[in-house]
């Protein structure tokens, strides 16, 4: 998953009587550090407050500038001067915003709420300032007679269209309105994920009885102690609901009730009527988003959030997530059927459940195949699969990875490399952070503590939640986990490889379902044979691994796609019908989650991936935006057939693609980008044919 840190843009000035910190805050200068990385052996919780009030009174006396500036309006004096105006906000937000997501504190968390309603404050203030928008809008009307090129065209559509879409053509009455909705949501969104990463944390299945250990891996049990000794359970193991227990627990205890109970305690966080309950906080982020897109002249929010998207509207999204569920729902009920014919063999007159399904497709996958997800984990050491990522891109892009010691981080997991072009040029700084902790939410993304633009070049970050190191044996990943690794370093490729002028066109600011091509695509080179020879070797011989176990992995790829599939869609769906309403007054969220899904014809053995009560994805940014996986799934498919026709290495696939696509940020339109490289539009055959459905 992408995560962009974005600081909403301000302009209240917030009073604070720091004097004291002036001096030895790090956020009140660019960062004293070789490279300009944060300094978090410095940076402290009461750093932060300090710097986004200053930070803010710096954006108002830019903002204030440009308002005054006597000259006539142009590209240079309004838009990339408002482009380039909140270099401290940018500075503390980027490392703030990221510290709440990976290593949050009850400080942390306390402050983000504190702060949520003046930094929207902020925002409204600047994109509902009159003065300011008669600036933008004299360069917009303008805009054919001042010589542009593609990319300032861009940054000044995108601006005036932010200003348009955060109403700044609304009566005062109106706009009043939009601020409080702005506030609310702002806060209502920080504490529905506060509550979700409440639920992980407080789920603990402790196992008192070695014989309920049954079926799993020696190693995840070894795993599961290391954990209950440091919960104070010696003697005992612990599961947890962050994936890297929940899914092993669920793919192989063969204790059915124990199974049971880690999954229903997973479907129901934030609907368990307790402190941490998210039904009303997500039934009133529904309704106030809907009333600010009627607000801005939408029926919906959907059609509000697809309007500047590739999709455009409610309706096309809609007819494409159908399509494909017409493709999808009958392999999964196919494979349902599958294992429901294992589980009668086993002469136990038990119905497929839910929490079976991932115990019995690996018992299928062992019957069908020959092959279980513990033969190919010793080969997929994490240093040797991060390292074979590395390696994939130094052979399409000419990139190299050196380790950095020495540089500040905010957890000891955190490793530091620094990425060189080929003539050795510095093509930014990456940080890696692989282990769940309490502080950190469940989930894998990539973000920025410094956008590129000019000769400024990106602070970009990977963070997953993959499975631990114990003892002596290393962390060895599922082949899951081996594709979000890969996946999430597409995402920081676009975000290091990228050459913009401005930071609003630059990476990974791209429309929602385009962002997802990058990370996609580069998942498509983990299970390429050339390549699973380059990294897969085991953990403890060095053996590569065999062309045997390869053979099975690659015929195995289509396996389970039903439900992968199914489980997308359902939650892809729910996203969109939530956000399609017209309607929300008295909304019971669950009630309509099931009404929806009833409608699908969803079998009861597959719920959304997320359902609504934890659907964090539609908290930071996926709002009407989930079916982007599905949406570039289509774009990344259709990509790499372009490698395949002239090989995976092939170098000049990989400059076209390089230079139409991860150089390119948002600097012109997605689609012209992708015909660009590819020479015509996507075609969806490849990726049906990928997930098994043609």
């Amino acid at each position: 998953m992408f995560k962009k840190s974005i600081l909403i843009l301000a302009a209240s000035c917030m009073m604070y009587s720091c004097a004291t910190q002036t001096e030895s805050n790090p956020f009140f200068t660019e960062f004293q550090t070789p490279n300009g990385v944060p300094p978090f052996d410095k940076i402290k919780l009461e750093h932060y407050e300090p710097a986004f009030q200053k930070g803010i009174e710096e954006q108002n006396a830019n903002i204030l500038a440009i308002i005054n500036n006597t000259e006539a309006p142009t590209f240079e004096n309004v838009i990339a001067a408002l482009d380039n105006s909140s270099p401290m906000l940018d500075r503390v937000g980027g490392v703030f915003h990221n510290m709440t997501e990976a290593e949050t504190t009850d400080g942390l968390t306390e402050l983000s709420i504190k702060l949520a309603p003046a930094l929207s404050e902020h925002g409204d203030n600047i994109y509902l300032n009159q003065d300011l928008f008669k600036k933008v809008n004299a360069v917009y009307q303008q805009k054919e007679s001042l010589g542009l090129n593609t990319e300032q065209q861009r940054l000044l559509e995108k601006q005036y269209k932010d200003f348009v879409r955060s109403g700044a053509s609304l009566s005062e009455d109106k706009q009043g309105r939009l601020r409080e909705i702005n506030k609310q949501l702002s806060t209502l969104s920080i504490t529905f994920s506060n509550n979700i990463l409440n639920e992980n944390n407080d789920f603990k299945l402790f196992v008192d009885k070695k014989e309920d250990l049954i079926g799993l891996p020696e190693s995840f049990c070894q795993s599961a102690a290391q954990e209950a000794q440091a919960n104070g359970q010696d003697g005992k193991w612990l599961f947890t609901l962050h994936n890297a227990s929940r899914l092993p627990f669920l793919q192989y205890s063969a204790n059915r009730p124990l199974r049971e109970t880690m999954y229903k305690a997973y479907i129901n966080r934030g609907n368990n009527d307790d402190k941490n309950d998210n039904k009303k906080i997500i039934a009133d982020i529904i309704s106030l988003r809907l009333e600010k897109a009627q607000l801005l002249g939408f029926d919906c929010y959907s059609n509000f959030v697809l309007d500047t998207k590739m999709a455009k509207n409610s309706a096309t999204v809609m007819d494409f997530l159908n399509n494909l569920w017409g493709y999808a729902l009958p392999k999964a009920k196919a494979e349902a059927a599958e294992l429901q014919n294992l589980m009668d063999k086993e002469g136990k007159g038990e119905n497929l459940e839910a929490w079976d399904w991932w115990y019995y497709t690996e018992k299928l996958r062992k019957e069908k195949y020959n092959l279980e997800e513990e033969d190919i984990k010793p080969y997929f050491k994490l240093e040797n699969v991060r390292n074979g990522a590395f390696a994939v891109a130094n052979k399409l892009y000419g990139i190299t990875m050196t380790k950095l010691d020495g540089i500040p981080v905010y957890h000891p997991d955190v490793e530091v490399f620094e990425v060189k072009a080929e003539d050795g040029s510095q093509v930014g700084i990456f940080y890696v952070d692989y282990f769940p902790r309490s502080g950190k939410r469940g989930g894998a993304w990539m973000s920025n503590y410094r956008e590129q633009y000019g000769e400024i070049r990106p602070l970009v970050c990977n963070v997953c939640s993959f499975t631990k190191p114990v003892g002596n044996t290393p962390s060895l990943l599922t082949m899951d986990e081996v594709e979000t690794l890969f996946h999430e370093f597409g995402h920081a490729l676009h975000g290091l490889l990228t050459r913009c002028q401005y930071k609003g066109t630059s990476g990974t600011n791209v429309v929602r379902d385009f962002v997802e091509l990058p990370s996609q695509i580069n998942e498509h080179w983990a299970t390429e044979p050339e390549v699973l020879k380059m990294y897969a070797k085991h953990y403890q011989t060095g053996e590569v691994i065999p062309d045997s176990l390869i053979e099975k992995i690659l015929k195995q790829k289509t396996f389970n796609q039903g439900f992968m599939t199914t489980e997308l869609l359902a939650a892809a769906i729910l996203d969109m019908n939530l956000h399609n309403l017209t309607n929300t007054q008295g909304v019971d969220v669950v009630a309509y989650e099931k009404e929806a899904m009833d409608q699908l014809g969803l079998i009861s053995q597959i719920a959304p991936r997320y359902r609504t009560t934890y659907f964090n994805h539609i908290i930071g940014g996926y709002a009407a935006g989930y079916y982007s996986y599905l949406w570039a799934n289509v774009l990344d498919n259709d990509a790499f057939e372009a490698f395949k026709e002239h090989g995976i290495f092939d170098k000049q696939t990989a400059d076209l693609f390089r230079q139409n696509v991860l150089e390119k940020g948002d600097s012109e339109d997605p689609m012209t980008l992708y015909k660009n490289f590819r020479g015509a539009e996507p075609q969806l055959d490849p990726m049906l044919k990928n997930r098994g459905m043609k």
